[in-house]
């Protein structure tokens, strides 16, 4: 058995070495540092190559237009409406108050399924 045999594990779905991982790694390192070598070499940082594009306007603030995680979900918020005022008039941000309802439902499921009502 050589020193890379002895190196290697296998199992019934393949094998894993080592070696064979970090010459990969280096591999694919020279690949990546070749196509950055070969990149544009007329991008500079901190000028007006970075800002936005939007159809040629300037923009003053970003804030403006960035899409918030809020945006997204308002259509699927606004439909469901009157099920979250619901819950938001239950949310009390105490975890008591969650490990009670956690354990009341818990015990009328309990309730239901061992007394088969």
């Amino acid at each position: 058995m050589s020193w890379l045999e002895s190196l290697t594990l296998n199992s019934p779905s393949g094998f894993w070495n080592p070696i064979i991982w970090l010459a990969f790694l280096i591999v694919f390192a020279v690949i990546g540092y070749i196509i950055y070598s070969r990149g544009n070499r007329s991008y500079k940082p901190n000028t007006d190559q970075v800002k936005p594009y939007l159809s040629g306007n300037e923009v003053e603030d970003v804030e403006e237009i960035r899409v918030r995680a809020g945006d997204i979900y308002w259509g699927f918020i606004e439909a469901l409406k009157g099920y979250y005022n619901v819950l938001m008039r239950m949310h009390t941000g105490d975890i008591r108050d969650y490990i009670l309802w956690y354990l009341g439902l818990g015990a009328i499921i309990l309730f239901i399924l061992v007394g088969g009502v």
